[in-house]
């Protein structure tokens, strides 16, 4: 038998300890590359971390753009129950040449939502005047707007497919007159992420009455629930259920947070939904942020008299518009991307009788925030980079209904767009001789949502999400940019 050769005795190892010095110098360097990690993914400059596979850290971090933006926030202007294109920046002299006529045969018969038996051409009651260098026409019933005619691009020649308000308005905001789809806030959300750490990045204000159809409006349809809007209310707390209970303080809600944080991520090491918890957990910091940053957000009591006064506070027909409209530039200001008011929420500019009183209020209500909002905007150099859009679902027929008011209109509308990189002082597209409907450069609502993205840095064919086994788009199958309205 062999002997086995002798090996000499292994030494215990003996771990090096390292001095504090080599510690410090270690982790302080990892802590630096972590810091790094958080701003450049808050800048959009680096890929989502991953704890584990699947697992994106924030679902609201800022991404880059597919080009350089004009726009770096959107404000629209949303004129619920749909304006009267005619009546306010759409003249038409034909109406007054054919008042108390039946439609003419040669412009076709439309279905509309209340019907057209017995309906004649109404001319209108507006005065109207060229304004600025420009010359585009607005109607006496929006005279500060019209002080601003060489800021705005108005697309006479837009058009829609609903008949009701539900459809329309729902329409406007998602693309489809059904619900499910994402709102257009919602896919700006997913396609750049949040540009501030303590307010949602898309928020809507209302005004008196709920929006017909309600949070579908701003739902994120298909999209992960975080990109969806965030309603804000203007008197008391601007979020309901945000404030915590009396006697939990600051650090006893930090607890629970971090507690929950945990309990959430250790659910998800063991093969939970991490993304889905990624998502949650980002919502409850996010309110917990918001506790603060949003009551301030909302607090106008330290605005001058003389902005209070510019956006129409001083006056009870102006105030409720006027105070949303300050607040949306104060939410701009405060890295909001995305910001949705209501006027005449609840179908309120539906004048399917006495369209001068309807009208006349609304406009009333409207006129000077509107232009406040923009004079303020230019004033702090913001309106360079903020898009300002105005319209309705839909507009008003060249024809009356009950007698004084004016039908629903899908067929040829205006909107008009203002800042971010919009070519002001023009209008775009026109509809027929009555304004029935569009029939040069006509605009869709898919293509409105195209050219708001595109000014925004965003490629609507390019901006995509699986669903259902298909890649789908904001503006589902269709949509093209306008250009004419790029400067």
């Amino acid at each position: 038998m062999r002997a086995m050769p002798n090996f000499p005795a292994r030494r215990p190892h003996v771990p090096r300890l390292a001095s504090r010095r080599e510690f410090l110098a270690r982790a302080g360097g990892g802590f630096g590359a972590l810091a790094l990690s958080y701003l450049l993914g808050r800048e959009g400059l680096a890929g989502p971390l991953e704890s584990s596979p699947g697992r994106s850290l924030d679902p609201l971090a800022s991404r880059p753009p597919h080009f350089a933006p004009r726009a770096r926030a959107v404000i629209w202007l949303f004129m619920e129950g749909g304006p009267s294109h005619i009546d306010l920046f759409d003249p038409k002299p034909a109406l007054e040449r054919l008042a108390g006529k039946p439609m003419p045969e040669s412009f076709g018969r439309p279905i509309t939502a209340m019907g057209t038996a017995g309906n004649t051409i109404m001319p209108t009651k507006r005065t109207w005047k060229r304004h600025g260098r420009s010359g585009l026409w607005v109607s006496d019933w929006y005279p500060h707007i019209a002080e601003h005619a060489d800021e705005l691009a108005v697309i006479h020649s837009c058009w829609a497919n609903g008949l009701n308000h539900v459809g329309s308005v729902c329409q406007m905001n998602t693309g489809d007159i059904l619900a499910g789809r994402p709102s257009l806030g919602a896919w700006a959300t997913y396609g750049l992420g949040t540009a501030n750490e303590n307010l949602p990045t898309f928020i809507v204000l209302t005004d008196d009455k709920e929006v017909v159809g309600g949070p579908k409006n701003w739902s994120a349809g298909f999209l992960p629930v975080s990109y969806q809007g965030t309603l804000l209310r203007g008197e008391g707390p601007p979020i309901l259920d945000l404030k915590p209970p009396a006697g939990v303080g600051d650090a006893r809600q930090r607890s629970k947070l971090d507690y929950l944080a945990v309990l959430n991520r250790r659910f998800s090491a063991g093969g939970g939904e991490g993304s889905e918890l990624d998502a949650r957990i980002q919502s409850y910091e996010l309110a917990y942020r918001m506790q603060s940053a949003a009551p301030e957000a909302m607090d106008i009591a330290a605005e001058s008299e003389a902005t209070r006064r510019l956006y129409g506070l001083d006056d009870a027909a102006t105030r409720k518009f006027g105070t949303n409209c300050l607040l949306a530039r104060r939410l701009v200001e405060r890295g909001v991307r995305f910001i949705q008011l209501y006027s005449g929420s609840g179908s309120g500019w539906d004048a399917h009788s006495d369209i001068e009183r309807n009208h006349g209020r609304l406009c009333l209500a409207s006129d000077r925030p509107i232009a406040g909002l923009l004079s303020d905007l230019k004033a702090r150099g913001l309106l360079e980079s903020t898009l300002v859009v105005w319209g309705g679902e839909f507009g008003r027929t060249p024809f009356n209904e009950k007698g004084n008011g004016r039908d629903h209109n899908p067929w040829g509308f205006s909107i008009w767009m203002a800042g971010g990189g919009v070519r002001g002082g023009q209008a775009i597209g026109s509809t027929d001789d009555l304004g029935l409907r569009a029939v040069a450069q006509r605009a869709h609502v898919h293509d409105i949502h195209a050219t708001i993205l595109h000014l925004m840095g965003l490629d609507h064919l390019r901006l995509t999400f699986p669903h259902h086994g298909r890649q789908e788009r904001a503006t589902v199958n269709g949509g093209e940019v306008i250009r004419e309205v790029l400067a």
